[in-house]
C-alpha cells in the first residue's frame, strides 16, 4: 500500500541524527525551554525571515497566544476559513473572540477576499489567513486589506513550512506566523510543538510570557497564561529535521510537478497550480472529483491510500453550526469539502509509487 506518510521509509541517516539528538538532550539534564529551545528558535526565526520565533506546545497553542498578544478577546471578531483544521476556529474561540466564517475561492480552496470584506464589521480585529495545502498566494493583496481596514493578519503556517512569496516565506508578512510540528507537517516533531515568528519585539516579549503561564520573572505573573513550552527533546528532534526540510520539500515539488503532468482523467479536477514552484511546497496534493468516495475506494483497491482534507467545513461541526459567517453563504466551501481527495506526496515516495498512482487515477472510469 502506498502511504499518506510513511515514517518508517525515512532515510537511516536522519533516523541515526535524530538519536544522537535524543542522547545530547538525555545527557543535558534540562527538558523544558533550555539550549535546544533557543537553539531551534534562533533558526527557525532566521529561516522564516523574522527576527524571533517562540516554541510553544503545538500549533493550536500558537494561534491562540498570537491573538491574546495582539489584545483580541472577548467582545472582537476574528475571520479565518471553513476549510480549515478545527483547531484554527477552536484557538479563536479559546482566546475568548468571536470567530466568523468567509468562504473560499474554490480554484484554490484558500481564502477569498471579496468574501472576507464581507465580513467585516467594526468588531474585527485579526484575519487569520490558512496556507492551506501548503500555498501562499496574493500576499501583497492581504497586506493591504489588512492595513486598510485596521485589522491584524495572523497567518496559520500549519501546512506552510518555508513557502515563499516574492522571496518572503511564511510567517513574516502579517504582525506573527504561527506554525505547527505534528509529526505529519513537513517539519514535524516526534510528538506535539509549534511555534510563533514575528519581528515585532513587544508582541514577542508577551508571547514568551503567554506560553510560560504568563510568568514575566520567575514566580511573577502580571497576567494568565497557558503552560504551552516546547519541550527540548522535540526541539532538538526538530533542528535535526530542519537540516532535511529544503530537500524533502523539493522532492514534494517534484511529485506535484509529476501529477501535474501526469493526471488527465476528465472526472478528475486539479486546484490552480501555483505562479511559481516556491509558492507551493505541498503538504498536501488534493484533487477533486465529484465521485469521490467511489474514487477512493477504486484506488485504496489498487494499493492507494488516500484521505479528505477537510469532509466537514467548521459550520457543519455541532459546535459551530450558529457561528457568524459571510452574508451571502459558504457554497464554495461546501462544495470544496464533499470533493476534494488528498493523493500521497510525502519526500518518500519513490519514482514508480508516483507513476503507480497517476496510473491509478487515470485509470478510474
Amino acid at each position: 500500500m502506498i502511504l499518506m506518510n510513511d515514517f518508517n521509509a525515512e532515510p537511516a541517516a536522519l533516523r541515526s541524527a535524530e538519536l544522537v539528538a535524543v542522547e545530547r538532550v538525555l545527557n543535558s539534564g534540562w527538558y523544558v525551554l533550555g539550549q535546544e529551545v533557543r537553539a531551534i528558535e534562533q533558526a527557525g526565526a532566521g529561516r522564516c525571515g523574522t527576527t524571533r520565533a517562540a516554541g510553544v506546545g503545538n500549533g493550536m497553542d500558537a494561534i491562540e497566544i498570537g491573538l491574546r498578544a495582539l489584545d483580541v478577546g472577548p467582545g472582537d471578531e476574528v475571520i479565518t476559513t471553513p476549510m480549515t483544521a478545527f483547531a484554527t476556529v477552536l484557538a479563536i474561540v479559546r482566546a475568548g473572540a468571536t470567530p466568523v466564517l468567509a468562504d473560499i475561492d474554490p480554484r484554490t480552496a484558500l481564502l477569498a477576499p471579496e468574501s472576507v470584506e464581507r465580513c467585516i464589521t467594526s468588531q474585527t480585529r485579526a484575519v487569520v489567513l490558512v496556507h492551506l495545502y501548503g500555498q501562499i498566494r496574493d500576499m501583497d493583496n492581504w497586506v493591504e486589506l489588512c492595513a486598510r481596514h485596521g485589522i491584524a493578519l495572523l497567518e496559520d503556517c500549519a501546512q506552510a513550512h518555508l513557502a515563499e512569496w516574492n522571496g518572503k516565506v511564511a510567517g513574516s508578512f502579517g504582525r506573527a506566523g504561527a506554525y505547527s510540528f505534528y509529526p505529519t507537517k513537513n517539519l514535524g516533531a516526534i510528538g506535539d510543538g509549534g511555534a510563533l515568528v514575528s519581528s515585532d519585539a513587544a508582541l514577542m516579549d508577551r508571547v514568551e510570557v503567554l506560553r510560560n503561564y504568563g510568568q514575566s520573572v520567575r514566580y511573577e505573573h502580571p497576567e494568565l497564561g497557558l503552560n504551552s513550552r516546547l519541550d527540548e527533546l522535540q526541539a532538538a528532534l526538530l533542528q535535526v529535521r530542519l537540516d532535511w526540510l529544503d530537500g524533502f520539500t523539493r522532492r514534494r515539488q517534484e511529485i506535484a510537478a509529476s501529477y501535474r503532468a501526469g493526471l488527465e482523467n476528465p472526472l478528475v479536477r486539479l486546484l490552480q497550480a501555483p505562479g511559481h514552484s516556491e509558492n507551493h511546497v505541498y503538504h498536501l496534493f488534493v484533487i477533486t472529483c465529484e465521485e469521490r468516495k467511489r474514487l477512493s475506494r477504486f484506488l485504496e483497491e489498487r494499493g492507494v491510500a488516500t484521505l479528505i482534507h477537510y469532509p466537514m467545513p467548521v459550520h457543519h461541526q455541532p459546535p459551530c453550526r450558529d457561528i457568524r459567517r459571510d452574508p451571502q453563504g459558504l457554497a464554495a466551501s461546501e462544495g470544496h469539502a464533499g470533493e476534494c481527495l488528498s493523493l500521497p506526496c510525502h519526500p518518500q515516495l519513490s519514482d514508480a509509487d508516483v507513476a503507480h498512482v497517476i496510473k491509478a487515477v487515470n485509470d478510474f472510469c
